[in-house]
């Protein structure tokens, strides 16, 4: 009998690992027998990582639908601070971030930068992605622990070309506030003109950038 026990205790670590495979792999059918024998939905791997962050970094839409269907948590983070809601939204993984929102997503998380899931996704230039965070209620003006919001990463780390532009201009029309500077004191509209992005100056001095 305490063989027996043991095998079964040992059993599920292997069907765990077995799920983040299945995730990986995009094979819902094989999620869906794993858990009707027990695998643990919220099973870590090594990296801490749940077998949905590894669908969600993998953009495995129909393994991340199956899994959040079946109750994963989508704010829970790995060792290095992501989950599948901030990674979806970082990386621009629309349509997983729509099903995080819709299943519970905590809009306040952070990184380990500090930072919301608007923040990287406006420095990627993930237009949709950042409209998405906006429309959700995602605080246009939270600050990481860099000193930056969401409007100075755009400017800051952006390339100013279309796809910035956009995103400055849904920023600002949330009401990001334009003079919001960073820790040294700069604007982001002198950001802007620093770096030559003639548009996104203009942008931000009608929305009252100084």
């Amino acid at each position: 009998m305490i063989l027996a026990g043991t095998q079964a205790c040992a059993a599920e670590p292997v069907q765990s690992l077995l799920l983040h495979a299945a995730a990986a792999r995009d094979d819902v059918a094989a999620l869906k027998r794993l858990l009707s024998q027990g695998a643990d939905l919220e099973a870590r791997d090594a990296s801490g990582a749940t077998a949905l962050l590894v669908a969600t970094k993998a953009n495995r839409i129909g393994a991340a639908r199956a899994l959040i269907e079946a109750g994963a948590d989508v704010n829970a983070k790995d060792r290095i601070s992501d989950s599948p809601y901030l990674y979806a939204g970082a990386r621009g993984h629309l349509e997983i971030l729509r099903m995080t929102l819709a299943h519970g997503a905590d809009l306040r998380s952070t990184n380990r930068y500090g930072g919301t899931a608007l923040i990287p996704a406006a420095e990627r230039g993930h237009v949709d992605t950042v409209r998405t965070l906006v429309e959700a209620g995602v605080a246009v003006d939270h600050v990481n622990r860099l000193g930056w919001t969401a409007l100075l990463e755009a400017v800051i780390l952006g390339d100013g070309g279309e796809r910035h532009q956009k995103i400055v201009n849904i920023l600002l029309a949330a009401g990001a506030d334009p003079n919001l500077a960073d820790r040294e004191g700069v604007t982001p509209l002198r950001h802007a003109r620093a770096r030559g992005y003639r548009e996104i100056e203009n942008a931000l001095r009608a929305a009252g950038g100084r």
